[in-house]
């Protein structure tokens, strides 16, 4: 009688545990697929907005047309997006059935081992963590995160209507700012946001503290909160470069030498633009672009997901958000979501969720503490995409739907002016071009599209699209940006005997020829 009712017990136990990782999981679900659907409705609204216009300036035939090749769209997408989780809970069964299995036997055996109600109980705790510790982590880490200029009121050096420009410090103990080396303006992402540059300062992971840190004049370039700034809101790609010229114009007046303009993604191509306008002769004679989308339409993943978007579809309008005062934006949150959408086997609600539970579940099985590594890139994704200005993500759209021209002449023009690559030789300007050698999000061929039309010295880091901000801007990492570093033979093609010189390197060595010019 005694194992009878201690079977029982054991059994009751079990569903009790299974029902309450039943509970976890539905919740995790329901939440994943907020998180990924929320954008989703805002799309579907602007949408309608703009259909209910245009599906009258169409013919009844041409609307069949369009519908049913957006309807095929999406059923590839909804198809790769089933692919790729089932990928991925494979991934999970091949860890966890053989233990479930294991567990079963032990509890109907009454064996030594994990029983079937530990099993779960321990399935429960993974996705605790992942529901709990796991957003608490990422909320806790805000303080961390990010240069936080709020703390720092003497950061601010100039300012325009639109953008502040704030001095980067020093967070290295002992290291003052020469304010006699050579200058350098950080051009921060439009979508990604600023504070990416400088992930953890703390942990010594910050790409603009890796300048100051060296002693260099450092200085960023902030766009204000566009919601609050009709001046950002109908920002032009003049404004843009006429407010790069009046900083540039207050840093050298500052340092006594020319500015070494310094852009990360779509900051490096705006970064370009402005050069070659020629509103920058006399002030900047250096430029460092970091996975800058310099061609999008070479762009395999971004450039094949927009030439598979039917082409009636393929227009900004989508994107736009209109505000109370009839000015109108982009949406960030909705181009921030056409980047998951175009990996979406990658990064779908279910495929996030599972991965997530894998990556938090640990070796043993035990739930691992959390990095502030992992929160922090959790806590960018989750929190800092911005609304940006129409001229800002007009000039990426061309970037990506029209080719750069046979002589070189970039799909932009500023001030009415063409803007060509061979600018940058004809103002020798220094330009080393960084990116990322498994970068999805800006790739290889994209970002190396002036080597087409000049010569440019050109850095690969391993990793993707923001490895250069975060695991590279260590001191201590084998491609640390102030290290030289290059090629060898093998799997490894480009990396590691000497080659290739980090952006702080690049610019430390420009900022030696500088004093040795000053002096002589």
């Amino acid at each position: 009688m005694y194992d009878l009712f201690a079977a029982y017990d054991a059994w009751m136990r079990v569903i009790s545990a299974q029902v309450d990782v039943a509970k976890a999981y539905v919740e995790g679900i329901h939440t994943y697929n907020g998180d990924f659907l929320r954008p989703l409705l805002k799309s579907m609204s602007i949408f309608n907005q703009v259909e209910a216009n245009r599906l009258w300036q169409r013919t009844p035939l041409e609307n069949l047309e369009s519908y049913e090749k957006l309807l095929t769209f999406n059923a590839d997408l909804m198809s790769r997006y089933s692919l790729g989780t089932l990928q991925v809970l494979d991934q999970y069964n091949q860890q966890e059935l053989p233990k479930m299995v294991s567990a079963w036997f032990s509890t109907i055996l009454d064996r030594e081992g994990e029983k079937l109600d530990e099993f779960f109980i321990r399935q429960k705790e993974v996705l605790d963590q992942v529901l709990c510790e796991f957003p608490r982590a990422i909320k806790a880490i805000e303080s961390e995160y990010g240069f936080h200029f709020e703390r720092q009121p003497d950061s601010l050096f100039a300012e325009t209507d639109r953008f502040t420009l704030h001095k980067v410090q020093p967070n290295e103990p002992g290291v003052v700012t020469d304010e006699r080396m050579k200058p350098l303006i950080i051009i921060p992402p439009f979508v990604l946001g600023a504070n990416i540059l400088a992930f953890l300062p703390g942990e010594k992971k910050s790409y603009a503290h890796c300048f100051a840190n060296k002693a260099i004049p450092t200085y960023i370039r902030i766009m204000k909160d566009i919601h609050r700034t009709p001046a950002v809101q109908t920002m032009s790609l003049e404004d843009d470069a006429l407010d790069t010229k009046y900083f540039c114009e207050k840093v050298k007046e500052k340092h006594g030498h020319a500015v070494t303009l310094n852009g990360y993604c779509q900051g490096g191509f705006s970064a370009l633009c402005n050069i070659l306008t020629g509103e920058l002769d006399g002030l900047v004679d250096s430029l460092i672009t970091c996975v800058a989308p310099m061609d999008g339409t070479r762009s395999v993943g971004l450039g094949g997901f927009l030439d598979e978007l039917p082409e009636q579809f393929n227009d900004l309008q989508y994107g736009t958000k209109t505000l109370a005062n009839g000015n109108k934006i982009a949406s960030g949150e909705l181009m921030g979501w056409v980047y998951k959408l175009k990996g979406i086997e990658n990064s779908g609600p279910m495929v996030a969720f599972l991965r997530d539970m894998l990556m938090l579940k640990g070796r043993d099985g035990k739930p691992p503490p959390i990095n502030k590594t992992v929160a922090a890139i959790n806590y960018w994704l989750q929190n800092e995409r911005t609304d940006i200005p129409l001229s800002a993500t007009e000039m990426s759209f061309k970037s990506y739907n029209i080719p750069i021209a046979a002589d070189g002449t970039l799909p932009v023009s500023i001030f009415g002016r063409k803007l060509n690559f061979h600018g940058i030789k004809e103002k020798k300007i220094a330009w080393l071009l960084c990116y990322g050698e498994t970068d999805e999000l800006v790739e290889k061929e994209v970002a190396l599209a002036p080597l087409d039309f000049i010569d440019v010295e050109v850095t690969p880091f391993p990793k993707g699209h923001v490895a250069i901000a975060t695991s590279w801007s260590h001191p201590g990492t084998k491609y640390a940006l102030d290290a030289v570093f290059g090629a060898v033979s093998g799997a490894d093609a480009v990396f590691g005997s000497g080659k290739y010189r980090g952006p702080v390197r690049f610019h430390l060595d420009l900022a030696r020829q500088v004093a040795e010019r000053t002096k002589s």
